[in-house]
Parts: C-alpha cells; sequence; structure tokens
C-alpha cells in the first residue's frame, strides 16, 4: 500500500485516484504510524510553505518520513512536497525546510532578459500555470516511457534553487531553467502534478509504485 500523507493542503483524493488508474493501491493516511508499514510514501501540497511545513511536524510526519528516507522506502514529493525537502523557502518570509536536499526555494522573477541579450526585458506571468515541457537531465527509473520533452501541468509562484547539481533529473523553462524533478536513491520529488497530466502522468505514477 502507498501512503499519501494527508498534510491538510491538497487535492488529495486526485492523487488517490491517480494511483488507483494505474492499478496501484494507495490511500490518504492522517495517521504518522501507518508510514511504517507502507510500501512506499507520497508527500503531496499546494499553498504556502510555512503552512504545510507546520502542519507536517504538528501532524507527527516529519520524524517518522526520514526514517523511511533513510530506511530505503520508495517517496514521491509533489509540487509543495518537492520544497519541503530542501533547507529552507524564502515564502512569506524566510521558513526551515526539512533539509533532506540542499537548496532554496524561491520566487519567481516579475520579469527576466531577452534570450539573446538583446531587446526589450520579458515579462513572467507569476504563477507558472499551464502545461509545459521537461528536459531530462538524468534517466531516472520513474522515467521509464516517458520520452526527453514530455509535457506535465504545473502551478507554482516558487521553484527550487538546488545546491546540489546530481541531483537534478529533469528541469524546465519558464523564464529561466529550473528544477523540475529530483531523484537521489529513493527520494523523487516533481515540481508539477502528475495527477493532472493526463497519460505521462499517469506513467510516471506507475512507474513510482512499481518501485514500492
Amino acid at each position: 500500500m502507498i501512503a499519501i500523507i494527508d498534510s491538510g493542503i491538497a487535492n488529495l483524493r486526485s492523487a488517490e485516484k491517480g494511483f488507483e488508474r494505474v492499478g496501484a493501491r494507495a490511500r490518504v493516511v492522517d495517521d504518522p504510524r501507518a508510514l511504517r508499514e507502507a510500501s512506499g510514501i507520497v508527500l503531496p501540497g499546494v499553498g504556502a510553505f510555512r503552512d504545510g511545513i507546520t502542519k507536517l511536524h504538528r501532524g507527527g510526519f516529519v520524524e517518522p518520513l526520514l526514517r523511511a528516507i533513510e530506511s530505503g522506502k520508495p517517496v514521491l514529493g509533489i509540487c509543495l512536497g518537492l520544497h519541503f525537502l530542501f533547507s529552507e523557502s524564502e515564502e512569506f518570509g524566510h521558513h526551515k525546510g526539512l533539509n533532506i536536499m540542499k537548496g532554496r526555494v524561491t520566487r519567481f522573477p516579475d520579469s527576466v532578459a531577452s534570450r539573446n541579450g538583446e531587446g526589450p526585458i520579458d515579462r513572467l506571468k507569476v504563477p507558472h500555470m499551464g502545461w509545459n515541457r521537461i528536459r531530462i537531465e538524468r534517466e531516472a527509473p520513474i522515467f521509464r516511457g516517458i520520452p526527453d520533452g514530455s509535457f506535465f501541468y504545473f502551478v507554482h509562484s516558487y521553484y527550487v534553487a538546488a545546491e546540489d547539481a546530481s541531483i537534478v533529473a529533469a528541469t524546465t523553462d519558464y523564464g529561466i531553467r529550473f528544477t523540475s524533478i529530483v531523484w537521489r536513491d529513493n527520494l523523487f520529488a516533481c515540481q508539477f502534478h502528475p495527477e493532472k497530466s493526463q497519460t505521462l502522468g499517469l506513467q510516471l505514477l506507475r512507474n513510482f509504485a512499481s518501485l514500492t
């Protein structure tokens, strides 16, 4: 059984249904003790970093999650769940993350220089919302059947600036190139929403489920 952590800040049913559609057993759990028995763990989240990380701590999920990662259990972070894994976030102030991976969660700039360095400044619409493609930087187990350049569905105003380039499995361009998937051993996390990304999103969930 794959445990989907009930952080109170995500559309948990959509993630649960996504796994159901690929034939995987998954359920939303609000008791951190359930993580011990799970074959895999999903850490979802939408909204503000501060609220989400506070609810994880208050719900008692942090220590069991860290133990599960250290034990080698497959873990998948989705959207804000990706952000939680890093050292800190500057969303609405300065807030500490789980520090499993080194890096900072920072906001998209309002404007960026044109690609060729000439011409007007390009304005960015923030949040970054809608379909965008990934560029695969390292072949990861969850990429099986997912070609380079595949499109996924994003909704976010903040992105991860990872200190260690070796954990970056895929990037995406939106004015700047940002990290869209990380992978280290049994730990995976994506900035987009696979459960909202149709066929290829379901393939990613299927690939993760196959590791559990």
